[in-house]
């Protein structure tokens, strides 16, 4: 289950510890921000030491739980999981995956969060461009997606700026959470995909106009 949060619940900072320096073999992506001089936005990877943060940023800026099977799987997911770092304190985190469902290849974005505070700094597009790389290295996924929250207005215009189209709702995707719905944002890669995404959009269409017909 995913989901990009529009939330603004606030935070409590003293949950959330500066960095220690990078061990020799860890990968560190840095990139700078558009944010004020002299403060940078980091990605580091995520690592046994650091997945209390993890959960401590996902709990606050997600309204969904994830088991310990997911954090589990995010240590093994290499450039796929990212905890973002303003000047040094971790804000924000993106974690995806390989999904090879539907006779495709395609790269599932499963979380991409910034605490609240720390948004419109450019985090959440060093985030999202760090997992755009990944895709445009590798050179063999069909497509990325991930699900949105159909109220989340912010998110879903985000998205769109980096080419991701709505391409199908699921209706009741989320449990114990109002709106339940969730739309598909797709950033289709190959024709096949494009294909698939028509195909769920047409099937989509016709639910829900079937939907309607029944209430009338």
């Amino acid at each position: 289950m995913a989901l990009i949060s529009s939330s603004d619940r606030p935070l409590s900072f003293g949950l959330f510890f500066p960095r220690k320096p990078p061990s020799a073999g860890s990968t560190m992506t840095r990139l700078i921000s558009e944010a004020p001089a002299r403060s940078n936005i980091e990605l580091g990877d995520v690592t046994y030491h650091n997945l209390k943060q993890l959960k401590k940023i996902n709990t606050v800026v997600l309204p969904v739980s994830y088991n310990d099977k997911f954090y589990v799987d995010v240590l093994q997911s290499g450039e796929l999981a990212k905890l973002a770092y303003y000047n040094d304190v971790v804000v924000g985190a993106v974690c995806s995956r390989i999904d090879t469902s539907e006779n495709m290849r395609r790269l599932y974005i499963m979380t991409l969060g910034c605490l609240y505070p720390y948004r419109r700094l450019g985090i959440g597009t060093v985030m999202v461009q760090h997992i755009l790389n990944c895709v445009e290295r590798d050179g063999n996924f069909d497509s990325i997606f991930l699900h949105v929250k159909v109220d989340n207005k912010g998110a879903i215009e985000f998205y769109k700026r980096f080419g991701f189209e709505i391409v199908e709702t699921k209706q009741h995707y989320y449990k114990r959470i109002e709106p339940a719905d969730a739309h598909v944002l797709q950033k289709t890669l190959t024709k096949k995909a494009a294909v698939a995404a028509a195909a769920a959009n047409s099937s989509n269409t016709t639910s829900q106009h079937h939907n309607s017909s029944d209430e009338e």
